[in-house]
């Protein structure tokens, strides 16, 4: 094999096996002598690869686990492992792991040659995940889309449907990606409404870089996730919902998560306050509460709670 760097790829490759190789079989796998095997595994070792070696008859060499992570080759069906791996890890089937997740499938898909990169997509269109906890399908492509124009400051066009159902065509500078509630926002400045503004990724549609660069602006109080918080929570909502309930309060802000407000009003009581636009959310935490609890407002919330209550003394069987 005359091209060095293609020899030092393919011996790589053998390597990550983490079989343990004897010397002459690697030297004529490659088709180099042993004196040239033992020269590219001393180039390995000089870009951080912990390669074993062993001396004497039948001596060879064996890749190990180092204290740092080195480029790695793979293989197409692993990459279009990863690449799936990673955008499940991005929905949210990995709690904490989903803004880690989105920036590792953004250097995967990066690299991949335009085959794989359609197989991941068909992977994604044609298949249907079993559950969500209720949140839209992840576009974990256009995300990742999205997540390279944020690193690399470049602006970014997409179509985008609004609460209203409206639907516009918005260019924007992308700031940040975060993560809330299994949903994802994007925050950018708009370049046609001269503001910050949070978009919701699974109500953006077709993102594609424009090529254009620019400089980051400053976000106000440079807190993205409390931008984001700020912006969903001044959304008009159709309800407020305020119910007293005989827990702690902080037994009750770990049901609710950043969905509702949870102040104490006793040593073992709390008021929750929500704002929602339906009340099922609401019936449902107050169901795991496994407590009493009194519904202060809307009236609506207590029509509901009487409904969900007579369908469950039917299933139950209630006189």
């Amino acid at each position: 094999m005359a091209n060095t760097s293609a020899r030092m790829l393919r011996l790589l490759s053998l390597l990550q096996t983490h079989r343990y190789w004897a010397g002459g079989e690697l030297a004529d796998r490659l088709g180099v002598s042993e004196r040239t095997l033992r020269r590219d595994i001393d180039r390995l070792r000089d870009l951080g690869y912990p390669v074993d070696a062993g001396r004497g008859v039948g001596g060879g060499y064996q890749l190990r686990s180092g204290a740092a992570m080195p480029p790695l080759l793979l293989d197409d069906e692993e990459a279009v492992a990863i690449a799936i791996g990673l955008g499940t890890a991005a929905a949210g089937a990995v709690g904490g792991m989903e803004e880690t997740a989105v920036r590792a499938l953004a250097k995967v898909v990066q690299v991949m040659p335009p085959r794989l990169r359609r197989r991941v997509e068909a992977l994604h269109d044609y298949s249907v995940p079993a559950e969500r906890g209720g949140a839209p399908p992840l576009d974990a492509v256009a995300l990742t889309v999205i997540a390279r124009c944020c690193r690399d400051d470049e602006r970014l066009r997409f179509g985008y449907r609004a609460r209203d159902g409206r639907e516009t065509r918005r260019t924007v500078e992308p700031h940040r990606l975060v993560s809330r509630e299994r949903l994802w926002y994007l925050v950018a400045w708009d370049m046609e409404r001269h503001d910050w503004r949070t978009f919701r990724v699974d109500r953006l549609a077709d993102p594609e870089p424009t090529g254009e660069r620019f400089r980051q602006r400053e976000l106000p109080g440079g807190d993205v996730a409390a931008f984001v918080r700020r912006q969903i929570t001044s959304i008009p909502k159709r309800y407020q919902v305020v119910v007293d309930i005989a827990r702690p309060a902080d037994e009750i802000q770990r049901r609710v998560g950043t969905w509702g407000e949870v102040e104490a009003t006793g040593a073992g009581d709390c008021r929750l306050t929500m704002h929602v636009d339906a009340l099922d959310w609401t019936v449902m935490v107050l169901a795991t509460v496994d407590a009493g609890f009194e519904v202060i407002r809307p009236a609506e919330l207590r029509d509901r709670l009487r409904s969900v209550a007579d369908h469950f003394d039917r299933a139950a069987g209630a006189p």
